[in-house]
């Protein structure tokens, strides 16, 4: 699947108008209407040889209103459609968990649970090839914090950029990494490091911070707040392919923290959709692993 990225609001807009038309079309002809998308499953994840990546095998599933399930699928999707055109229409943006309980209002169709609202959300992305911020969602919790002699520009909210350096131009806590990190809303400028390190904890960043790591080791510090969000991930990306800055993930030595490399490194199931915009294969492990307690007589 090919993810269409940094989309404006004029093509998203008809991308899902394109999708609800294909439906009106099978009503008109008397077909029987329907949505189709890849199998979101652990069997359906294939690695990507030429990428390194994890992404969505061949099998695939089909939504229609054959079903009563099917035919509830469809109803939310058109409601979520509409939600996602009037929010572009004006400009406006929302969480996922304010579409849930928007849904509230859509009667015999509301979500019965923000886990069904959020998987509705990504569904849509699969079927689009686009992306949830093109949707104008956002999660509930915010990125993570980026501390380093990186600079960048951000948009702000009346369209206007500022010029932010994340060593000189913030406080301890470091830049506060936005839910949308695409080049429409932050421009990667310059940087003077040599390396990214991305930490699990919170107690470690802090520390690293406090001890001026970032200048000592000329590095761009990233917390990760444990299993990182999307926007961490995205931006993890483009610092690396845009300017060619190298990744070390550091973390605690439990299968959690594998994982949350594993996510940096090569994708996630939730995501495998758009692995290619998150995923950095050449991230590299430097946390504690099970052996090294042994090798090194770790209390």
């Amino acid at each position: 699947m090919k993810v269409v990225n940094k989309m404006g609001g004029d093509r998203t807009e008809e991308s899902l108008k394109k999708l609800v038309y294909n439906l009106y079309t099978a009503i008109e002809s008397g077909d029987i209407p329907e949505m189709r998308l890849s199998s979101r499953t652990k069997d359906n994840i294939v690695f990507d040889q030429s990428k390194s990546v994890w992404k969505y095998g061949s099998s695939s599933v089909v939504r229609s209103v054959k079903t009563t399930d099917g035919a509830q699928f469809m109803a939310k999707s058109l409601y979520t459609i509409e939600f996602i055109i009037d929010m572009i229409k004006n400009s406006k943006s929302s969480t996922l968990r304010e579409m849930y309980y928007i849904s509230e209002g859509w009667k015999d169709y509301k979500f019965h649970s923000q886990d069904e609202s959020n998987l509705l959300a990504e569904d849509l992305e699969v079927i689009t090839s686009l992306m949830r911020e093109d949707f104008r969602l956002r999660p509930e919790e915010n990125g993570a914090s980026v501390i380093g002699n990186l600079t960048i520009e951000e948009k702000s909210r009346k369209g206007e950029f500022k010029r932010i350096n994340c060593r000189d131009d913030v406080g301890d806590a470091g830049y506060s990494i936005p839910y949308n990190v695409e080049i429409e809303k932050v421009k990667l400028i310059s940087h003077d490091v040599d390396f990214i390190l991305a930490i699990e904890t919170g107690g470690m960043f802090d520390r690293l911070v406090e001890n001026g790591f970032d200048e000592n080791f000329r590095s761009l510090l990233v917390h990760l707040k444990g299993q990182p969000a999307r926007s961490t991930r995205r931006l993890l990306k483009r610092l690396n392919t845009e300017l060619g800055i190298p990744i070390y993930v550091f973390t605690d030595g439990d299968p959690w923290s594998f994982r949350i490399f594993g996510s940096i490194a090569y994708g996630a199931i939730k995501t495998a959709h758009i692995s290619e915009w998150l995923a950095v294969p050449s991230s590299e492990f430097i946390g504690i692993t099970a052996s090294d307690i042994l090798n090194y007589d770790l209390p």
